[in-house]
C-alpha cells in the first residue's frame, strides 16, 4: 500500500510481495513447513535484504499510466500484485469481510531458452481469505503456480488475472469495468461483481511511490479505494447474497524492504462520510516509526490529501492479541487521530483471530471504525494488515 507525504514521498505493500515471492519459491520446493510439520516462520530483513536486481526493470522516475494496459502485467519487474480486499453484508446484516491477493513474481530476468511448454521465469501465488464476522469464523487458504501451461498468468486487454481457478476478470476489451472475482476452496466461495467507484487514486509522485533514497527503490503503484461490490459468498451450508466495498491495490516494483524495518501496520478504512483513509507504519526493531510511515485521505470525488505521519496523523495500539499457534503478540484495536480535522476514531478487528498461518505468518483482516467528526458520529469498516509480529512475545 502505498500513501503519500506532499507530492513527492510513499511507501507501499511491495515487501509482502517479496516475501511471498521467497515463500513461493519454498513452497514450491518443499521448505513452506519445519520438519515436525509446523509453520516457517520466515525473517523479514533476511527475505528481504539486498536482494539482487540486476537485469529487471527499476521504477526510477514518474510516469504516465495508461489504462487498460496498467491494469495487466509488468513482467520486466520482479514483483507485481492485484490486492483486494472488502467488507459485504447481506439483507439480515450478516458481514463478511474477505481477501483475494493474486501475486506475480520473477524467478529471473529473462524467460528460459527453451522450447518446453512448461519453462517460465514466473511464478505465481494467491491468497484467498474469508471472515464470517457473526458465524465467529476465520478461514484462509493459498495457491502457488507456475506461469506456464495455463495454470497462471495476467492478460491485459480484456483484463483476466488467474491462478488456477481464482481469478479477477474484466467485462471486455478496453474499459475493464465491472471486474469479476472468483476464488473458492472446499466448502467456501466467492463469486463478486466489482465497479470502479471512484477514479484510481496515483500514488506517491503522480504514481511512483519511493521506498528509499537511492534510485529505483520504488514501485509504481495505484488503488481503487471504494468499488461498489455485489454477488454472492458461499459459507458451507449457507449461500449469502452480498452488496458492500471493495478495495483494489496494484502495484509492480523491483524493490527491497527498508534497511532496519522489522515489519508493518496499514489500515485501509472506508468511512461513512464518503471518504477513504489508508495509513501505513512501518516498524523499527526497537518499536518506533519509521520516517517512510505516511497517512492519505481520499475525498468523496476522489481527491488525494497526504498526511505526515505522526502529526497530521497519529495511531496508538489499544490493545493486544496472543497468537494462539505460539504465543506471539500482535496489536489489537487502535485510535486513529487527525487533529488537523477534529477526527478521533476506534479501529476494532471483528475478530481477534485472523491470522494467516501459510507459507508465511501475517494477521489481515476485516475492521469496524466508529468515533467522531468534530461533533458528529463517524463509522465505517475496513482491513488491516500486520506483519513482522510472527515469532514475538510478551515481555515477561
Amino acid at each position: 500500500m502505498s500513501v503519500g507525504r506532499g507530492a513527492g514521498a510513499g511507501v507501499s505493500r511491495i515487501m509482502p510481495a517479496a516475501l511471498l515471492a521467497t515463500a513461493l519459491i519454498s513452497a514450491v520446493s518443499g521448505c513452506g513447513r519445519d520438519d515436525a510439520g509446523t509453520s516457517a516462520v520466515l525473517s523479514l530483513t533476511e527475505t528481504l535484504g539486498g536482494a539482487d536486481t540486476v537485469g529487471y526493470a527499476r521504477a526510477v522516475d514518474p510516469r504516465p499510466f495508461t489504462f487498460p494496459l496498467d491494469h495487466g502485467p509488468h513482467p520486466d519487474f520482479r514483483n507485481e500484485w492485484w490486492y483486494v480486499t472488502g467488507n459485504l453484508a447481506d439483507s439480515s446484516g450478516r458481514n463478511v469481510g474477505f481477501q483475494l491477493t493474486l501475486f506475480r513474481s520473477s524467478l529471473a530476468p529473462a524467460a528460459p531458452e527453451t522450447k518446453s511448454a512448461w519453462a517460465t521465469n514466473q511464478a505465481w501465488m494467491g491468497h484467498f481469505a474469508v471472515t464470517d464476522e457473526q458465524g465467529g469464523r476465520f478461514r484462509s487458504f493459498q495457491r502457488f503456480a507456475r506461469g506456464a501451461v495455463g495454470l497462471a498468468g495476467a492478460e491485459p486487454d480484456p483484463l483476466n488475472v488467474w491462478v488456477e481457478d481464482w481469478s479477477l476478470r474484466g467485462d471486455g476489451p478496453g474499459v475493464p469495468w465491472p471486474l469479476r472475482l472468483r476464488a473458492a476452496d472446499g466448502e467456501v466461495a466467492l463469486d463478486l461483481v466489482l465497479d470502479p467507484g471512484k477514479p484510481a487514486v496515483l500514488q506517491g509522485d503522480g504514481g511512483l511511490s519511493r521506498k528509499g533514497p537511492e534510485p529505483g527503490n520504488a514501485s509504481y503503484y495505484y488503488s481503487f479505494t471504494r468499488m461498489p461490490t455485489r454477488g454472492q459468498v458461499v459459507l458451507e451450508a449457507d449461500t449469502l447474497q452480498v452488496v458492500g466495498a471493495s478495495w483494489l491495490d496494484r502495484e509492480w516494483s523491483t524493490s527491497a524492504l527498508p534497511q532496519g524495518v522489522d515489519g508493518w501496520d496499514w489500515f485501509a478504512l472506508q468511512l461513512d462520510n464518503g471518504w477513504e483513509l489508508m495509513v501505513y507504519a512501518l516498524r523499527r526493531a526497537d518499536g518506533s516509526a519509521h520516517p517512510l510511515s505516511d497517512g492519505v485521505l481520499v475525498d468523496p470525488s476522489g481527491g488525494r490529501h497526504p498526511l505526515a505521519y505522526g502529526t497530521d496523523i497519529v495511531v496508538l495500539p489499544t490493545d493486544t492479541w496472543t497468537s494462539p499457534l505460539d504465543g506471539s503478540l500482535y496489536p489489537s484495536g487502535w485510535t486513529v487521530t487527525l487533529p488537523g480535522r477534529r477526527w478521533s476514531l476506534e479501529v476494532q478487528p471483528v475478530l481477534e483471530n485472523q491470522e494467516l498461518d501459510l507459507a508465511f505468518r501475517y494477521w489481515e483482516g476485516a475492521v469496524a471504525v466508529s468515533g467522531t467528526d468534530g461533533d458528529r458520529a463517524l463509522g465505517g469498516r475496513g482491513y488491516v494488515e500486520l506483519t513482522g509480529y510472527a515469532g514475538s512475545r510478551p515481555e515477561r
